[in-house]
């Protein structure tokens, strides 16, 4: 029977500690505690800044404690007790830190260890031949520690994985790496009770013996801010224990303030990007009065343009201002976070690389320049200020068009409501699944029986049969059916009742490959006269020409040439250059903050009869003060709606068929994000060819999308809701999108990730074409030959799932089928498509050309 927490030794010298600090332990924590020392593995979430982090790891200290009351302060060496996994490399120092200040309150002799990409070869030698305590780790670097030799010993003492930030990692292939992982972990430990039972001439373990063995000590904790299917999420992580969990909630409520920045006038005619630099007057006044501030930008290249434009308004920051985004190389980012950490820095321009961090850190202020595209993100980023359970996170919201303020009226709506997203989990990913088998197969060889009741138990692969399992076997150790001519493709021999890679040239390069999971190629970018700046996409550099000026990380820089995967730079003083553009840079809307936008357009449509149309220069009617202030804001902007097209209500659908010059228009607006109308321009556009041949030309944004042609199109109300209807989805999908072609890129990505294609050794890495070349001619062979191969088969299966959304298509179609669409012709360009048919234009002018050109749409209309 478990003893209460506070009756423990354990408890006591840690709540000693904590009061000796002036704190005093939150009820969620306590609860955590008792937890842990009672075995239970679960999930604890919390909002940013109420301690976390120590609910677990003091846990683990309690639990220590009480296991080694006499002697805690001078037992050393203990081996691994506690394993951290973290998403960021840049989240170890700042947790460690925080650790090792507890370590040295109690006077334990623990040590905390970090192991990722930046770790020296002489700390990893260390930490080979002694385990640290607790070590901090990222999910590439502990599969890292499972391809080394004897990799079990490592674990053998381990009581706790913690995996901090688990809402960050669910949902991607990182986080099938720690499902993956921990399955082996906890089945390695239950091998070691298996051991233990037959070496005791397979006496049966009584319910006393059984707390003594391994994996009654081994629990698993996810930590967790802002995550919509908490359950869900913690059911995945533990899900290899095949235990229940527990979900301990802080039942804490965290005020959270957001203030919008609202331009002096009110644009009707809004266009994306536009309005944001406009507004950096706004900005600089709210910088100065607070101690320090985040600027959070949604692309790396407008980081890069906000921070030159920011110094040139305000040239006393220089010094005291920073920026920080993925591709500024490490040791700056380290620095600025250090400098961030102490307080000499004022503010700092960043991307989601500052999204995350430990709850030690204050920040005073956030700001978010643009809509953050879903309410997690915008949540996460506001928890960044006010870092302790009893301030308030002040967030300020600057529109980057006047229509975003549409969105803030909406976030403010959904962070009332509690609606925040879910992370969809990854189902059946065979790439990562077949990287992971060979980097068992490096180490000490796997079982394939035994692996597999592992994998199964994991949310990953637990639909995954056994034929399918079978393939795969085929696939790593012949080739299958398609690649067996091919040495390079039999990896794997069959060794003592053990799959092994024996191949000395096979393994070194799996080595090299381990953890990798695919982005765009990257350059690193040097100076000639030697230090490194950052890193850049390969097809950005690409297109530059000797000469040409960029910017990367706040400096100019004149490209010089490539050389060894390097672009060479030189420091520029030309006030032109060119900012570079990340591919994947734009995030989609998400389905939760569609949702609240069509909630908010029908506030306007319920609340406002009276003031749309209202004569200019009257008072706002009473019912204003109902609306948020956001949308008081845009009713100038509301009422040119109205009075040219429509103000649709959240039931609805609006269509808009324009002629002008270019020719003859129909917008749409769905409210359902970028990805989403992407594919549903497409779809639409191949349905009314089948009505009369037609051409179209098509843009979109997160509100809506437009198809363009230079005939009139054959849209009313005697088809409409046959063009819009679910039936035939998944077919008119795969005939209105070259979906091989997206496939084929897709396949890409899962072959670099599987080991298919070797991607070159340091310094020698292949060009993204040539990648691209090797996959293409992968795709084609097991096309023709092996059509039903599994690493084909989900090429398809995330173009569908994740370029194309098709489920959240599908859901869109059904609502606007119980909807009410409704057609308009309007004589002139409406706010509402306004910034759709420029960003259509964005893409064939350049900027001074495209302000020249929206100059003249706007008086047209």
């Amino acid at each position: 029977m478990s003893q209460p927490l506070k009756n423990t030794i354990g408890y006591q010298i840690v709540y000693n500690w904590l009061t000796s600090q002036q704190r005093k332990p939150f009820l969620f924590q306590q609860e955590t505690w008792q937890h842990i020392i009672n075995g239970k593995s679960g999930l604890v979430n919390a909002p940013t800044g109420c301690g976390k982090t120590y609910s677990v790891f003091l846990g683990a200290l309690i639990q220590f404690i009480n296991e080694h009351s006499k002697n805690y302060k001078d037992k050393k060496n203990s081996g691994l007790q506690l394993l951290w996994i973290t998403p960021l490399r840049a989240l170890a120092k700042d947790i460690a830190r925080a650790m090792e200040e507890v370590i040295a309150g109690l006077e334990m002799k623990w040590k905390i260890g970090i192991r990722n990409g930046d770790t020296n070869t002489a700390e990893r030698a260390r930490q080979k031949k002694q385990m640290p305590e607790v070590l901090i780790i990222t999910p590439e670097s502990l599969h890292l520690l499972l391809a080394q030799k004897g990799y079990k010993e490592f674990f053998s003492s381990l009581k706790i994985i913690a995996v901090d930030e688990w809402h960050e990692l669910l949902g991607s292939k990182r986080g099938v790496q720690v499902e993956l992982a921990i399955s082996r972990i906890v089945g390695s430990r239950k091998q070691d009770i298996a051991n233990t039972s037959d070496s005791s001439n397979s006496k049966l373990l009584t319910p006393d013996s059984r707390l003594s063995t391994p994996d009654s000590q081994l629990s698993i904790w996810g930590i967790s801010a802002t995550i919509g299917n908490i359950e869900e999420a913690k059911n995945i992580l533990i899900s290899p224990l095949e235990k229940e969990g527990v979900t301990i909630k802080a039942e804490m409520e965290k005020t959270v303030e957001v203030e919008s920045i609202f331009p002096d006038e009110i644009e009707k005619y809004p266009w994306s990007g536009h309005l944001g630099i406009k507004l950096i007057s706004k900005v600089i006044p709210i910088v100065l009065e607070s101690k320090t501030t985040l600027i959070f930008i949604n692309t790396r290249g407008m980081s890069e343009t906000w921070y030159q434009k920011i110094l040139d308004a305000c040239p006393e920051l220089a010094g005291v201002i920073a920026l920080h985004h993925g591709s500024v190389d490490m040791e700056l980012r380290t620095w600025i976070e250090e400098n961030l950490h102490s307080g000499k820095l004022k503010a700092v321009v960043c991307t989601a690389s500052l999204d995350l961090g430990v709850d030690f850190r204050p920040v005073e202020t956030v700001i978010q320049v643009g809509s953050p595209k879903g309410v997690a993100r915008f949540l996460q980023r506001a928890g960044r200020s006010g870092h302790s359970f009893d301030a308030a996170s002040k967030i300020y919201f600057l529109p980057t068009h006047s229509l975003e303020l549409m969105e803030a009226a909406a976030l403010k709506n959904a962070i009332a409501e509690k609606l925040i997203e879910s992370r969809e989990p990854m189902i059946l990913c065979y790439d990562v699944l077949v990287q992971y088998l060979s980097t068992l197969a490096v180490s000490d060889g796997f079982d394939p029986e035994c692996i597999f009741k592992e994998i199964i138990t994991t949310n990953c692969y637990k639909e995954m049969t056994e034929e399918e399992w079978n393939r795969i076997l085929n696939f790593i150790s012949s080739g299958g059916n398609a690649l067996q001519q091919y040495d390079d493709y039999k990896k794997m021999e069959w060794e003592d009742g053990l799959f092994k890679i024996k191949n000395r040239r096979i393994a070194m390069r799996h080595r090299m490959n381990i953890g990798t999971i695919v982005s765009e190629s990257m350059l690193k970018v040097k100076f000639i006269s030697g230090g490194y700046v950052g890193v850049i996409e390969e097809y950005f550099i690409s297109r530059l020409q000797p000469g040409d000026v960029f910017t990367l990380a706040g400096r100019n820089l004149e490209f010089v040439a490539i050389k060894d995967m390097t672009a060479l730079v030189k420091k520029s003083s030309s006030k032109k250059s060119k900012v570079p553009s990340w591919q994947g840079g734009r995030m989609p809307l998400s389905a939760n903050l569609g949702f609240m936008l069509r909630k908010t357009l029908d506030k306007i449509k319920i609340q406002n009869p009276i003031a749309i149309g209202s004569k200019s220069g009257e008072a706002v009617p009473d019912i204003y003060k109902f609306l948020p202030a956001e949308l008081v804001k845009l009713k100038p902007l509301f009422e040119l709606q109205e009075e040219l097209s429509y103000l649709p209500g959240e039931n609805e659908l609006l269509i808009e068929q324009i002629e002008t010059e270019d020719g003859f228009h129909l917008f749409v607006y769905p409210f359902e994000g970028r990805l989403v109308h992407e594919a549903m321009a497409a779809i639409l556009a191949y349905r009314i060819s089948r009505i009369t041949p037609i051409t179209f030309s098509f843009a979109m944004n997160d509100y809506g999308f437009e198809l363009l042609s230079d005939q009139p199109i054959p849209i009313d109300d005697s088809n409409v809701y046959e063009l819009f209807s679910p039936e035939n989805l998944l077919e008119d999908i795969q005939r209105s999108i070259n979906s091989t072609e997206m496939a084929k890129r897709k396949f890409r990505d899962i072959a670099v990730i599987g080991g298919l294609i070797f991607q070159g050794y340091p310094g020698e890495q292949k060009k993204a074409r040539h990648l691209q070349n090797s996959a293409s001619l992968l795709f084609n062979v097991l096309s023709e030959y092996e059509p039903d191969n599994l690493l084909l088969r989900q090429s398809y299966t995330e173009v569908m799932e994740q370029q194309m959304e098709e489920a959240r298509l599908r859901d869109m179609l059904k609502r606007i089928q119980d909807s009410k669409i409704v057609l308009t012709f309007p004589k002139q360009l409406t706010p509402f498509c306004f910034p759709v048919k420029v960003d259509s234009l964005r893409e064939e002018l350049s900027s001074e050309k495209l302000e020249d050109r929206i100059r003249k749409m706007i008086p047209q209309s």
